[in-house]
Protein backbone atom coordinates (compact mmCIF):
# COMPACT_ATOMS: atom_id res chain seq x y z
CA UNK A 1 0.00 0.00 0.00
CA UNK A 2 2.65 2.10 1.05
CA UNK A 3 4.20 2.17 -2.52
CA UNK A 4 1.32 2.39 -4.48
CA UNK A 5 0.37 5.85 -2.62
CA UNK A 6 4.60 7.03 -3.30
CA UNK A 7 3.98 5.62 -7.04
CA UNK A 8 0.78 8.15 -7.67
CA UNK A 9 1.81 11.34 -5.34
CA UNK A 10 5.63 11.60 -6.61
CA UNK A 11 4.79 12.02 -10.10
CA UNK A 12 2.61 14.90 -9.06
CA UNK A 13 6.14 16.41 -7.51
CA UNK A 14 7.78 15.61 -9.93
CA UNK A 15 5.37 17.19 -12.86
CA UNK A 16 5.01 20.61 -10.96
CA UNK A 17 8.90 20.58 -10.16
CA UNK A 18 9.17 19.80 -14.07
CA UNK A 19 6.76 22.36 -15.10
CA UNK A 20 8.16 25.30 -12.90
CA UNK A 21 11.77 24.17 -14.51
CA UNK A 22 11.05 24.46 -18.19
CA UNK A 23 7.89 27.47 -17.97
CA UNK A 24 10.82 30.27 -18.19
CA UNK A 25 11.96 28.42 -21.39
CA UNK A 26 8.69 28.36 -22.64
CA UNK A 27 7.58 31.29 -22.00
CA UNK A 28 10.67 33.40 -23.32
CA UNK A 29 10.07 31.91 -26.71
CA UNK A 30 5.66 32.40 -26.34
CA UNK A 31 7.13 36.38 -25.86
CA UNK A 32 9.89 36.26 -28.57
CA UNK A 33 7.46 35.00 -31.33
CA UNK A 34 5.01 37.12 -30.44
CA UNK A 35 2.32 34.40 -29.92
CA UNK A 36 -0.45 36.56 -28.56
CA UNK A 37 -3.79 37.09 -30.17
CA UNK A 38 -3.47 40.02 -32.71
CA UNK A 39 -7.31 41.04 -32.54
CA UNK A 40 -9.66 40.94 -29.41
CA UNK A 41 -13.26 39.74 -29.64
CA UNK A 42 -14.71 41.72 -31.82
CA UNK A 43 -17.62 39.22 -32.83
CA UNK A 44 -20.57 36.83 -30.95
CA UNK A 45 -21.00 33.40 -32.14
CA UNK A 46 -23.65 34.27 -34.32
CA UNK A 47 -21.44 37.35 -35.90
CA UNK A 48 -23.45 40.49 -34.05
CA UNK A 49 -20.77 42.84 -32.64
CA UNK A 50 -19.44 41.19 -29.10
CA UNK A 51 -19.63 45.09 -27.78
CA UNK A 52 -19.47 43.53 -24.01
CA UNK A 53 -17.00 40.60 -24.89
CA UNK A 54 -14.34 42.77 -26.45
CA UNK A 55 -14.41 45.36 -23.44
CA UNK A 56 -12.75 42.36 -21.49
CA UNK A 57 -10.96 40.66 -23.97
CA UNK A 58 -8.33 43.22 -25.30
CA UNK A 59 -5.50 41.06 -26.14
CA UNK A 60 -3.93 43.08 -28.31
CA UNK A 61 -3.23 45.58 -25.58
CA UNK A 62 -2.01 42.86 -22.96
CA UNK A 63 -0.02 41.09 -25.40
CA UNK A 64 -0.11 38.09 -23.25
CA UNK A 65 0.92 34.74 -25.18
CA UNK A 66 -0.95 31.93 -25.80
CA UNK A 67 -0.07 28.48 -25.88
CA UNK A 68 0.83 28.28 -22.11
CA UNK A 69 -1.04 24.74 -22.00
CA UNK A 70 2.32 23.57 -23.80
CA UNK A 71 3.68 23.26 -19.47
CA UNK A 72 0.87 20.98 -19.05
CA UNK A 73 1.40 18.24 -21.45
CA UNK A 74 4.97 19.21 -21.68
CA UNK A 75 5.46 18.46 -17.86
CA UNK A 76 3.06 15.38 -17.97
CA UNK A 77 4.75 13.66 -20.93
CA UNK A 78 8.51 14.29 -19.55
CA UNK A 79 7.58 12.79 -16.24
CA UNK A 80 6.05 9.62 -17.36
CA UNK A 81 8.45 8.93 -19.98
CA UNK A 82 11.44 9.97 -17.45
CA UNK A 83 10.23 7.26 -15.09
CA UNK A 84 9.99 4.53 -17.34
CA UNK A 85 13.28 6.06 -19.18
CA UNK A 86 14.95 5.14 -15.54
CA UNK A 87 13.30 2.16 -14.41
CA UNK A 88 14.56 0.49 -17.24
CA UNK A 89 18.30 2.38 -17.78
CA UNK A 90 18.86 1.82 -14.19
CA UNK A 91 16.79 -1.39 -13.52
CA UNK A 92 16.13 -0.92 -9.32
CA UNK A 93 13.02 -2.49 -7.76
CA UNK A 94 12.34 0.58 -6.14
CA UNK A 95 12.09 2.32 -9.53
CA UNK A 96 10.23 -0.31 -11.20
CA UNK A 97 7.34 -0.30 -9.26
CA UNK A 98 6.99 3.83 -9.62
CA UNK A 99 6.81 3.23 -13.56
CA UNK A 100 2.90 3.65 -14.34
CA UNK A 101 3.08 4.26 -18.08
CA UNK A 102 1.31 0.91 -19.01
CA UNK A 103 -0.66 -0.36 -21.93
CA UNK A 104 -3.83 -1.53 -19.91
CA UNK A 105 -4.16 1.97 -17.98
CA UNK A 106 -1.54 5.07 -19.30
CA UNK A 107 -0.89 4.54 -22.95
CA UNK A 108 -4.38 6.02 -24.72
CA UNK A 109 -5.02 8.75 -22.07
CA UNK A 110 -1.44 9.62 -22.80
CA UNK A 111 -0.94 9.69 -26.85
CA UNK A 112 -5.20 11.36 -25.99
CA UNK A 113 -3.51 14.23 -24.46
CA UNK A 114 -0.40 14.74 -27.13
CA UNK A 115 -2.76 14.13 -30.24
CA UNK A 116 -4.97 16.71 -29.14
CA UNK A 117 -2.38 19.17 -27.82
CA UNK A 118 -0.60 19.11 -30.99
CA UNK A 119 -4.10 19.67 -32.89
CA UNK A 120 -4.68 22.69 -30.36
CA UNK A 121 -1.34 24.13 -30.92
CA UNK A 122 -2.22 24.32 -34.78
CA UNK A 123 -4.84 26.34 -34.24
CA UNK A 124 -3.12 28.07 -31.73
CA UNK A 125 -0.16 28.80 -34.00
CA UNK A 126 -3.53 30.71 -36.72
CA UNK A 127 -4.77 32.45 -34.41
CA UNK A 128 -1.73 34.43 -33.57
CA UNK A 129 -1.11 35.56 -36.86
CA UNK A 130 -2.53 38.52 -38.22
CA UNK A 131 -6.17 38.32 -38.68
CA UNK A 132 -8.44 38.57 -41.82
CA UNK A 133 -10.94 41.54 -41.60
CA UNK A 134 -14.37 40.16 -39.98
CA UNK A 135 -12.94 36.94 -38.96
CA UNK A 136 -14.62 35.56 -35.91
CA UNK A 137 -13.19 36.08 -32.40
CA UNK A 138 -9.27 36.37 -33.83
CA UNK A 139 -9.04 33.46 -36.50
CA UNK A 140 -7.75 30.50 -35.94
CA UNK A 141 -8.99 27.01 -37.24
CA UNK A 142 -12.58 27.06 -37.28
CA UNK A 143 -15.41 25.66 -34.84
CA UNK A 144 -16.52 23.59 -37.64
CA UNK A 145 -13.04 22.08 -37.92
CA UNK A 146 -12.24 22.01 -34.23
CA UNK A 147 -14.94 19.92 -33.82
CA UNK A 148 -14.05 17.78 -36.45
CA UNK A 149 -10.84 17.26 -35.08
CA UNK A 150 -12.22 16.44 -32.01
CA UNK A 151 -15.17 13.95 -33.37
CA UNK A 152 -12.12 11.90 -35.18
CA UNK A 153 -9.83 11.54 -32.25
CA UNK A 154 -12.87 10.96 -29.59
CA UNK A 155 -13.82 8.20 -32.71
CA UNK A 156 -10.34 6.29 -32.47
CA UNK A 157 -10.58 6.42 -28.66
CA UNK A 158 -14.22 5.10 -28.81
CA UNK A 159 -12.92 2.26 -31.50
CA UNK A 160 -10.25 1.77 -28.85
CA UNK A 161 -12.44 0.77 -26.03
CA UNK A 162 -15.15 -0.56 -27.99
CA UNK A 163 -12.75 -3.19 -30.20
CA UNK A 164 -9.41 -3.48 -28.33
CA UNK A 165 -10.76 -3.30 -24.77
CA UNK A 166 -14.37 -5.23 -25.28
CA UNK A 167 -15.86 -2.08 -23.69
CA UNK A 168 -19.49 -1.71 -24.29
CA UNK A 169 -21.35 -0.90 -21.12
CA UNK A 170 -21.67 2.04 -18.83
CA UNK A 171 -21.28 1.14 -15.04
CA UNK A 172 -24.48 1.94 -12.75
CA UNK A 173 -24.02 1.62 -8.94
CA UNK A 174 -26.55 -0.51 -6.98
CA UNK A 175 -27.91 -3.50 -8.31
CA UNK A 176 -28.91 -1.73 -11.27
CA UNK A 177 -25.57 -2.93 -12.96
CA UNK A 178 -24.19 -2.08 -16.23
CA UNK A 179 -26.25 -0.75 -18.99
CA UNK A 180 -25.68 -2.44 -22.69
CA UNK A 181 -25.16 -0.11 -25.15
CA UNK A 182 -23.35 -2.55 -27.74
CA UNK A 183 -22.23 -0.81 -31.00
CA UNK A 184 -24.15 2.65 -29.80
CA UNK A 185 -21.26 2.79 -27.12
CA UNK A 186 -19.23 4.69 -29.82
CA UNK A 187 -21.21 7.47 -30.83
CA UNK A 188 -21.90 8.00 -26.99
CA UNK A 189 -18.09 7.69 -26.01
CA UNK A 190 -17.93 11.04 -29.04
CA UNK A 191 -20.78 12.90 -27.91
CA UNK A 192 -19.80 12.94 -24.43
CA UNK A 193 -16.12 13.74 -25.61
CA UNK A 194 -17.69 16.57 -27.37
CA UNK A 195 -19.31 17.77 -24.81
CA UNK A 196 -16.44 17.67 -22.58
CA UNK A 197 -14.42 20.15 -25.28
CA UNK A 198 -17.45 22.40 -25.28
CA UNK A 199 -16.57 22.80 -21.34
CA UNK A 200 -13.21 24.45 -22.49
CA UNK A 201 -14.98 27.90 -22.83
CA UNK A 202 -13.79 28.09 -19.20
CA UNK A 203 -10.93 29.46 -20.17
CA UNK A 204 -11.71 32.91 -19.87
CA UNK A 205 -10.36 34.38 -16.92
CA UNK A 206 -6.38 34.04 -15.78
CA UNK A 207 -6.04 31.13 -13.58
CA UNK A 208 -10.02 29.78 -13.81
CA UNK A 209 -9.56 26.87 -16.02
CA UNK A 210 -6.19 25.86 -14.23
CA UNK A 211 -7.97 25.27 -10.82
CA UNK A 212 -10.63 23.66 -12.32
CA UNK A 213 -9.05 21.11 -14.21
CA UNK A 214 -6.67 20.60 -11.69
CA UNK A 215 -9.97 19.30 -9.14
CA UNK A 216 -11.50 17.23 -11.86
CA UNK A 217 -8.47 15.39 -12.32
CA UNK A 218 -7.14 14.69 -8.78
CA UNK A 219 -10.78 14.09 -7.84
CA UNK A 220 -10.61 11.04 -11.13
CA UNK A 221 -7.17 10.01 -9.59
CA UNK A 222 -8.91 9.21 -6.03
CA UNK A 223 -11.87 7.01 -7.99
CA UNK A 224 -8.59 5.15 -9.86
CA UNK A 225 -6.74 4.35 -7.13
CA UNK A 226 -10.07 3.63 -5.40
CA UNK A 227 -10.49 0.95 -8.05
CA UNK A 228 -6.98 -0.20 -7.33
CA UNK A 229 -6.25 1.52 -11.04
CA UNK A 230 -2.75 2.73 -9.77
CA UNK A 231 -0.92 3.51 -12.93
CA UNK A 232 -4.09 5.38 -13.92
CA UNK A 233 -4.25 7.47 -10.70
CA UNK A 234 -0.54 8.64 -11.13
CA UNK A 235 -1.30 9.75 -14.50
CA UNK A 236 -4.13 11.72 -12.77
CA UNK A 237 -1.78 13.02 -10.60
CA UNK A 238 0.85 13.91 -12.70
CA UNK A 239 -1.64 15.79 -14.82
CA UNK A 240 -2.85 17.76 -11.54
CA UNK A 241 0.93 18.32 -10.86
CA UNK A 242 1.57 19.96 -14.14
CA UNK A 243 -1.60 21.92 -13.89
CA UNK A 244 -0.50 23.79 -10.31
CA UNK A 245 3.10 24.35 -12.33
CA UNK A 246 0.95 26.14 -15.10
CA UNK A 247 -0.92 28.10 -12.19
CA UNK A 248 1.81 29.15 -10.66
CA UNK A 249 2.12 31.35 -13.46
CA UNK A 250 -1.35 31.88 -14.48
CA UNK A 251 -2.54 33.68 -11.38
CA UNK A 252 -3.23 37.54 -12.11
CA UNK A 253 -1.72 38.79 -14.32
CA UNK A 254 -0.87 36.35 -16.05
CA UNK A 255 2.57 35.23 -17.99
CA UNK A 256 0.57 33.31 -20.19
CA UNK A 257 -3.08 31.57 -21.45
CA UNK A 258 -3.76 27.67 -21.30
CA UNK A 259 -5.28 28.30 -24.85
CA UNK A 260 -6.40 25.41 -27.12
CA UNK A 261 -3.64 23.35 -26.84
CA UNK A 262 -4.23 22.48 -22.82
CA UNK A 263 -7.63 22.72 -23.40
CA UNK A 264 -7.92 20.12 -26.12
CA UNK A 265 -5.21 18.22 -24.80
CA UNK A 266 -7.38 18.33 -21.10
CA UNK A 267 -10.94 17.58 -22.12
CA UNK A 268 -10.13 14.83 -24.57
CA UNK A 269 -8.02 13.38 -22.13
CA UNK A 270 -10.59 13.56 -19.64
CA UNK A 271 -12.90 11.35 -21.85
CA UNK A 272 -10.73 8.80 -21.67
CA UNK A 273 -9.91 9.26 -18.01
CA UNK A 274 -13.47 8.91 -17.03
CA UNK A 275 -14.05 6.04 -19.01
CA UNK A 276 -11.47 4.04 -17.84
CA UNK A 277 -12.77 4.43 -14.47
CA UNK A 278 -16.42 3.54 -15.42
CA UNK A 279 -16.81 -0.41 -16.85
CA UNK A 280 -13.26 -0.96 -16.77
CA UNK A 281 -12.73 -0.29 -13.64
CA UNK A 282 -15.72 -1.85 -12.76
CA UNK A 283 -17.21 1.66 -11.40
CA UNK A 284 -19.06 4.33 -12.98
CA UNK A 285 -16.84 7.40 -13.73
CA UNK A 286 -19.13 8.78 -16.65
CA UNK A 287 -22.04 8.80 -14.73
CA UNK A 288 -20.58 11.31 -12.25
CA UNK A 289 -18.62 13.51 -14.43
CA UNK A 290 -21.78 15.98 -14.54
CA UNK A 291 -21.20 16.63 -11.12
CA UNK A 292 -16.87 16.06 -10.75
CA UNK A 293 -17.03 18.85 -13.70
CA UNK A 294 -20.28 20.80 -13.17
CA UNK A 295 -18.25 24.23 -13.43
CA UNK A 296 -17.54 23.09 -17.21
CA UNK A 297 -21.77 21.54 -17.47
CA UNK A 298 -22.71 25.63 -15.86
CA UNK A 299 -20.25 27.14 -18.32
CA UNK A 300 -21.25 25.10 -21.57
CA UNK A 301 -25.47 25.43 -20.42
CA UNK A 302 -24.77 29.47 -19.89
CA UNK A 303 -23.83 29.32 -24.04
CA UNK A 304 -26.45 27.86 -24.87
CA UNK A 305 -29.23 29.32 -22.81
CA UNK A 306 -27.95 32.73 -24.56
CA UNK A 307 -27.75 31.77 -27.48
CA UNK A 308 -31.30 30.11 -28.07
CA UNK A 309 -32.80 33.36 -26.10
CA UNK A 310 -31.53 35.82 -28.50
CA UNK A 311 -32.57 33.02 -31.09
CA UNK A 312 -35.78 32.61 -29.86
CA UNK A 313 -36.92 35.54 -27.79
CA UNK A 314 -35.10 38.25 -28.79
CA UNK A 315 -33.33 38.88 -25.66
CA UNK A 316 -29.88 37.52 -23.66
CA UNK A 317 -30.44 35.78 -20.69
CA UNK A 318 -26.91 37.06 -19.67
CA UNK A 319 -25.23 40.49 -19.69
CA UNK A 320 -22.66 37.84 -21.61
CA UNK A 321 -21.64 34.60 -22.19
CA UNK A 322 -19.71 32.17 -20.65
CA UNK A 323 -21.04 32.85 -17.24
CA UNK A 324 -18.21 34.04 -15.41
CA UNK A 325 -18.01 36.70 -17.81
CA UNK A 326 -21.10 37.92 -17.29
CA UNK A 327 -20.27 38.15 -13.70
CA UNK A 328 -17.29 40.16 -14.92
CA UNK A 329 -19.81 42.37 -16.46
CA UNK A 330 -21.34 42.66 -13.08
CA UNK A 331 -18.43 43.92 -11.68
CA UNK A 332 -17.09 41.29 -10.03
CA UNK A 333 -13.10 41.28 -10.34
CA UNK A 334 -11.84 38.85 -12.01
CA UNK A 335 -10.12 37.10 -9.43
CA UNK A 336 -13.36 36.90 -7.30
CA UNK A 337 -14.63 35.47 -10.07
CA UNK A 338 -11.90 32.88 -10.65
CA UNK A 339 -11.66 32.02 -6.71
CA UNK A 340 -15.48 31.45 -5.99
CA UNK A 341 -15.41 28.86 -9.15
CA UNK A 342 -12.34 27.26 -7.68
CA UNK A 343 -14.26 26.66 -4.21
CA UNK A 344 -17.12 25.39 -5.95
CA UNK A 345 -14.90 23.33 -8.71
CA UNK A 346 -13.07 21.80 -5.64
CA UNK A 347 -16.75 21.42 -3.87
CA UNK A 348 -18.33 19.31 -6.19
CA UNK A 349 -14.86 17.72 -7.11
CA UNK A 350 -15.09 15.56 -4.12
CA UNK A 351 -18.72 15.38 -4.07
CA UNK A 352 -18.35 13.55 -7.27
CA UNK A 353 -15.87 11.38 -5.89
CA UNK A 354 -17.41 10.57 -3.03
CA UNK A 355 -20.49 9.31 -5.18
CA UNK A 356 -17.78 7.49 -7.60
CA UNK A 357 -16.45 5.59 -4.46
CA UNK A 358 -20.04 4.76 -2.20
CA UNK A 359 -22.98 5.27 -4.65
Amino acid sequence: MIIDIVKVTLPSVLAFICGIGITPIVTAQLYKHRMWKKKSVFKTIDGKEATISASLHKDEIKKTPRMGGIVVWASTFITCVGIWFLARVVGTETLMNLDFLSRNQTWLPLATMIVGAFVGLIDDYLVTREVPEGAYIGGGLSLSKRLLSVGVIALFCASWFYFKLDVSTLGMPGDTGPIFLGIFFIPFFVLVTLGIYAGGVIDGIDGLSGGIFAAIFASYGGIAFYQAQYDLAAFCATVVGAILAFLWFNIPPARYYMSDTGMMGLTLTLGVVAFMTDSLGNGYGVLVLPVIALPLVITVASVIIQVASKKFRGKKVFLVAPIHHHFQAHGWPAHKVTMRFWILGVVFAVMGMILGLVG
